[in-house]
Order: C-alpha cells, then structure tokens, then sequence
C-alpha cells in the first residue's frame, strides 16, 4: 500500500527519490517524506499530502548535494495522516532513521518496553518502534544492526534503513511486503515495485522474505536471516518504461481496459502446446495428485474473489470438483478443514496481499495443495505457493484493476480445461472446441471494446446524478454483477450493490421505485429465461433497466431501455466479454463526475496489512 525507494550512486539522490516517489503514486498514499545523509547527519522532510507537497517543501529548503536518500509514501494504518506520523521515522539519537512498508503487530508491547526505557515517541506509527530498536541494538555494525532488530518485530515489513555513522550505504530487509533492486551506472536502486525502476534499469534483484541488503553506490551484498553472506543473481525483466505510462490515454485505467485483448492473449497462448494440450510452467501436482482431489478452495480479495466466483462455476462445470470460494480475511477465522486431497487456490494480483499471503500459510501448515495464480514475478505468495501460474498482465497502475482480473479470468479457464482433460472429462473433440474457443477470446475482447465503448461513455451520463445503483445476474452473469457494481462504486462512489437475481424477492425489491437504475447482466444463455423474469419483476415496479446479453438473445430484451450486444462466445467465457462493458461504464462514470480514476479516494492498489 505504501510506496519505498532508495539511491545511492554517483548523482544527487533527490531527483531520483521524487521521480520514483512519483512512479508510486498510483499505490495511494496520504504523506511523503526523504531522507538523505548530509554532513556527518541525517536530513529528513516529510509532508501531508500528495508529493507535490513534499517537491514543494524541498524546493523551499537547500539545494541537497546528498548521493544518498531513501523515500516514502504513506498510507496510513496507525496515526492519522499529518505531518508528523510521515515517514521516515528517526531514532532519539538521531543516528539512524526508517522507511517502512507493512504492520508490525507488536509494537504496542515493544513501544512500553522502550517508553520504560525512557525512549519518547514523537508519533503515533507503529514504524517509530524500528527506529528506536535500531538505537538500543546498535552495535557498530550496520547490517548486524539491522538483524537484531528485526529479529524482534511480529508482522509484516519491508525496511530501508540509514545510518549518520554511515553515510556510503542503505541497508534494508522485508518479510511479507515487496522490495526489490535494481543496478545500473548510475548507480544502486531500491523501491516497493519495479514501477519505480525501470527508468533506470532492468536488472532487478528480488529481495527474499528475511533477506537483508547491503546496497553501495558500487554494488549489493546480500545476507540471510543469521547474517551469512548470501549469492543472488539478478532477473532481467522484458518491460520498459512505456509500460508503466499512460501512451496517450487520459487515464491508466482507460489504457489498461484497452490492454485487455494483449494482456488475455499473453496469458492464454502461452500455455497452448502445439499438440493443443494446456500446459502450466511451475504446476507440481502429479497427474495421480489431481485424480485424488477431492474439492479445491479458492481465496482472495475484492476483484480476485470475483474472479475466483467465475472459477467456480467453470472449475464445477468441466471437472466436476466441489469449488468454494473465501474471503481470504475470513478464511483463517473460521478454521478450515483442509487435507492433502484439498487444493486451495490462492488469487493476488500483487502477490504481496496480506490476508491471501496468511492463508496461503495456514493452507501450506494444514497439508493442502496450494496453487498461487499471481501477476508479480518472484512476489511472496509466488515464492511460498506450492504452485504458481504467473498472469502476463504486465504492470497495472490504476488503482481498480481491469487487465489484472481479466488475466486472472483467463488463467482459471485455463485450469478448468487442465483438470477437466486430466480427470478425463473433457477429451478428444471437446477438449479441442473448448482451447479453439480460448484461443478465439482475446479476437472477442477486442471486438467488444471496439463495439460498446462509444456506447458506454453515452450510457454513462444518466448515472452521474445517482446516488444507489443495483447489479442483477444469475449463475456466471452473477459473478460478474459483484465485479461491475465494484468497479462503480470504487472510482465513481456511487453506492452499488450486486444481488444474485432471484434473490430480489426475498428482500431487495423493496427498494425498487420509480426510476431505480437497474443493469441486469443476462449473457449467461443457461439461465437468460430466470434472469428476463428477475427484469420484468423490476420494470412492473418502475425501474429503467440497463441490459447485457448476447447478440443471440436480442430480441427477447424488447422491455428493457437500454442494451449493451455482445458478441456470440462459449457460454463459459461469456464473463470476459460481458464485463467489458462495465468497467468502461465505471470508467466514464467517475471521469464525468470529476473523479480522481487511478487513485481513488481510501483506496491503496497492493493491500499489504489486514
């Protein structure tokens, strides 16, 4: 959720540290702040608001000439965004200070016991404990420092750490939230997200759970958790800078919906053999593993739980395997029963989610199969997973994810028709149809963009005055009612609500009047008849009815006022198509309303505390 990033090189570090803070806006954030090593100490400024404030605050100081620095974005979780709660954190000494990433879950008890000590704590963060354990361990030695001290924290962290006593090099370490550095000439690059680098270089080291870095201007040494000296070869990454910028589009958002056909073709053909058989990279379940499973769990968060509701349905349909779904926040509350003939299927685009990664933990303790489907090389849950289907999403910037859950759609087809083929229910000229119709998608998704997209800006104008709007499907149409309605309410702030169609009676249709914005998604042809008659419930009661279906079902939607035609698909896949539509819909609406699209209000891209 917060933003890191750290230099030190051969130029001055401010520029870099603004330009990267910068790249990291897109996370969500309430105050910045740096810190550089200057004359034998430490200079930090930090600021409430937007890193506008801070380039204005540190254009009202010196010129700083520091080659060092380390950099924050925050998004707070204890203490209210002001000034003061903004990282960096620094030690009463004033020897050493901290960016930090993450929820250190016993900093209470560990803040008494420096308060007793007679440690004064200027904020109300949980990071302000780091910076003075740093002080009460420090030892002479900089990255033995550092283990000490993070060998006491509960929690997740991802830490950059000065020192005045030494002003040549960062030290910095994670365990549950994202770090990752670069190298290049100019010289050494820190940050949360490979966003932030790749300006610069793309040679990326991925910082491992427990892993400490000791980065110079001339190189990075790495050590493990008992401060051995440790090997890592860094990653070349196949991206560039164009793909963390908006090419001409108002918006990351509009520029990522527009992706969808490239990032769903990536993450499809890939996996296609030439013999037409679906194929995973890093899948490790032997095919007696998958004839033995008895019922597969799927876990994750917001659009991810979505896109695990139309796993379900699919999964269910082809493989005929028992499929739930959890919220990955509940999923350890409720103790679940789990078993080495489970396979829990765990969803993050970041793969950095803190509720996922702690179920991913309480699955791999309990015995189960897990499988991680993820969009971010080398992430926590990718690394921790027993297996892992990466997304070719590429960076997404926008806060509400569109190209990510997409990709995410797509790789649970993919292992729908996988188990399906392996349990020997899908074979021969089924199988063939089912991957020819994975292969058509990406060609779909785009001629539906092309389609509906001048429609949609259209059809956004009568919801710029709404303050309630209602999502209605069945089956798969229902999966995508629960994604359509949070993509409205979380960049427009329209309250919305998603409600399985033939639920309408037992309660929610009394909130139907005259005028009710309903759009009612029926491009699920299995269950279109049910869903007409959940539409005609709401006409008799007066409401305007936005439809979504099929080109095949057009002209049954004769009572609706207004419709959105989609494309004829293999009913399973209708979802992909169908929510198209509602992301743009979304989309137009909060650009009408003035809406801030890529980084609405309270919201952080990369969840990484719970």
């Amino acid at each position: 959720m917060c933003g890191i990033v750290g230099y030190i090189g051969s130029n001055r570090a401010v520029p870099y540290l603004l330009e990267g803070l910068e790249k990291l806006e897109y996370r969500g954030y309430d105050s910045a702040g740096i810190a550089t090593v200057e004359d034998g100490a430490l200079r930090i400024l930090k600021t409430k608001g937007r890193v506008s404030s801070l380039e204005a605050l540190i254009a009202s100081q010196h010129r700083s000439l520091a080659t060092l620095g380390i950099g924050h974005t925050r998004w707070a979780t204890h203490g209210k965004p002001n000034d003061v709660n903004a990282h960096p954190h620094e030690s009463a000494n004033g020897r050493f200070c901290v960016v930090h990433n993450g929820v250190i879950e016993n900093y209470l008890p560990l803040k008494a016991d420096l308060q007793a000590e007679g440690y004064v704590f200027r904020s109300e963060t949980d990071t302000e404990v780091i910076a003075h354990l740093l002080e009460k361990n420090f030892d002479g030695d900089f990255v033995s420092t550092v283990r000490k001290t993070t060998a006491m924290l509960e929690g997740a962290y991802a830490l950059c750490v000065l020192c005045r006593d030494f002003p040549d090099r960062i030290v910095c370490t994670r365990w549950g939230s994202p770090l990752v550095l670069g190298r290049c000439a100019e010289g050494s690059f820190i940050a949360s997200d490979i966003s932030a680098l790749l300006a610069h270089t793309n040679d990326i080291f991925y910082l491992d759970g427990n892993e400490i870095a000791l980065v110079t201007a001339d190189g990075i040494s790495f050590f493990d958790k008992n401060g051995a000296p440790t090997q890592k070869q860094s990653r070349r990454l196949e991206l560039n800078i164009s793909a963390a910028q908006k090419d001409g589009y108002d918006h990351f958002m509009l520029k990522e919906i527009m992706e969808q056909p490239k990032a769903v073709g990536d993450t499809i053909r890939g996996r296609i053999t030439k013999e037409g058989k679906i194929a995973f990279e890093d899948f490790h379940l032997t095919d007696e593993e998958v004839q033995r499973l008895s019922r597969i769990t799927v876990v994750a968060c917001g659009s991810a739980y979505h896109a695990g509701a139309v796993g379900k349905y699919v999964i269910e349909s082809l493989a005929r395997l028992p499929v739930e779904i959890d919220i990955a926040s509940e999923f350890r509350y409720r103790d679940p029963v789990l078993d080495d003939r489970t396979l829990v299927v765990l969803i993050s685009q970041s793969g950095e989610t803190a509720d996922t990664l702690a179920a991913l933990r309480l699955a791999n303790e309990r015995g189960a199969k897990t499988l991680c489907i993820v969009n971010v090389v080398s992430s926590s849950i990718a690394n921790e997973g027993g297996s892992v289907i990466y997304t070719h999403a590429g960076p997404e910037i926008a806060v509400a994810t569109t190209k990510a859950y997409a990709a995410q759609v797509s790789v649970l087809y993919l292992l729908a028709g996988y188990l399906a083929e392996k349990k020997g229910l899908l074979t021969g000229d089924a199988f063939a149809g089912y991957v020819r119709d994975l292969l058509a998608l990406p060609d779909l998704i785009q001629k539906t963009l092309d389609s509906c997209r001048g429609q949609m800006e259209a059809f956004s104008q009568m919801f710029i005055p709404l303050e309630h709007a209602y999502f209605i499907g069945r089956s798969l149409d229902y999966a995508c009612a629960m994604e359509a309605s949070l993509k409205l309410k979380e960049i427009s702030y329209i309250h919305s609500e998603a409600y399985a169609a033939g639920e309408l009676k037992h309660g929610t249709i009394s909130l139907i009047e005259k005028g009710t914005l309903v759009v009612a998604l029926c491009a699920c042809s299995a269950v279109f008849p049910k869903t007409l008659s959940n539409i005609k419930e709401v006409k008799a009661r007066g409401a305007r009815v936005l439809a979504v279906a099929t080109n095949a079902e057009n002209a049954a939607l004769s009572e609706v006022d207004y419709k959105v035609l989609l494309p004829d698909v293999n009913p399973l896949f209708s979802v992909s198509l169908e929510v198209l539509p509602m992301q743009l819909l979304g989309y137009y609406t909060a650009k009408n309303r003035g809406c801030d699209i890529d980084k609405p209000r309270n919201l952080a891209k990369s969840v990484t505390v719970e």
